[in-house]
């Protein structure tokens, strides 16, 4: 039974079958694009598509393009390749909707873990039918539905966003480290980089807005903490 469908976009036909290689060993069905325009074309075709590894200098039409065209119509799990580990290339990714960041040369086994972990997130939280909600002053997260709501109002969280913030209600009033907030939501070892994170939190902040947003508070030094 296969674990799900990934559309691999990469103008490169090597990374493409290293990646699909390593994919289809584990199990995953994969589609294949070598540009933009075709991706675009096979993600708008096939509505089966559960996860796109997207690389970001292609020839026709760029990843950022793409990211920014398949996110108009669909919250799918983005894994963003990249041959440039630059500090503005992640920070635009994140701001455009991008659940994971690796960049070239990366070992495929820690791709295939990235993959997994990424899809075991963006399933609902729960399959029982019945609603499992956490509730933080005007803050309504609902597992089940994987919704949030801030005063009534639906709140447009990625995937990474929602879980960040699950785990952060999960956990209120408890001083979070990043080792263990990068462990627990990024489901990898922390390797003394914060940037993840902080992008992470910084948007949050500003989509729950006003009081709902300050709930958030940095802890100088050590990480965050979730207070009401």
């Amino acid at each position: 039974m296969s674990k799900g469908k990934v559309l691999i976009v990469d103008d490169e036909s090597r990374m493409r079958k290293l990646i699909r290689d390593y994919l289809t060993k584990n199990e995953y069905d994969v589609v294949e694009a070598a540009d933009g325009l075709e991706a675009l074309d096979c993600f708008y075709k096939d509505k089966e598509i559960s996860l796109i590894i997207l690389d970001v200098m292609m020839p026709k039409v760029d990843g950022w393009e793409v990211l920014t065209r398949v996110r108009e119509q669909s919250k799918v799990p983005v894994i963003m390749l990249t041959a440039r580990a630059e500090e503005r290339d992640e920070l635009k990714g994140f701001s455009l909707g991008v659940d994971e960041y690796i960049a070239k040369p990366f070992s495929p086994k820690v791709l295939v873990a990235r993959v997994e972990a990424v899809l075991r997130r963006s399933q609902p939280a729960s399959e029982s039918g019945e609603t499992d909600r956490l509730v933080c002053g005007d803050i309504v997260l609902d597992k089940s539905a994987h919704t949030v709501t801030v005063e009534g109002q639906l709140i447009d969280l990625s995937f990474k966003e929602f879980e960040l913030l699950q785990f952060f209600m999960e956990n209120k009033g408890i001083a979070l480290s990043r080792e263990k907030i990068l462990s627990a939501v990024w489901d990898y070892d922390y390797f003394g980089d914060a940037r993840t994170i902080d992008t992470h939190v910084k948007k949050l902040r500003s989509k729950l807005g006003g009081k709902s947003g300050e709930m958030i508070k940095t802890v100088w030094g050590m990480g965050y903490k979730f207070e009401e």
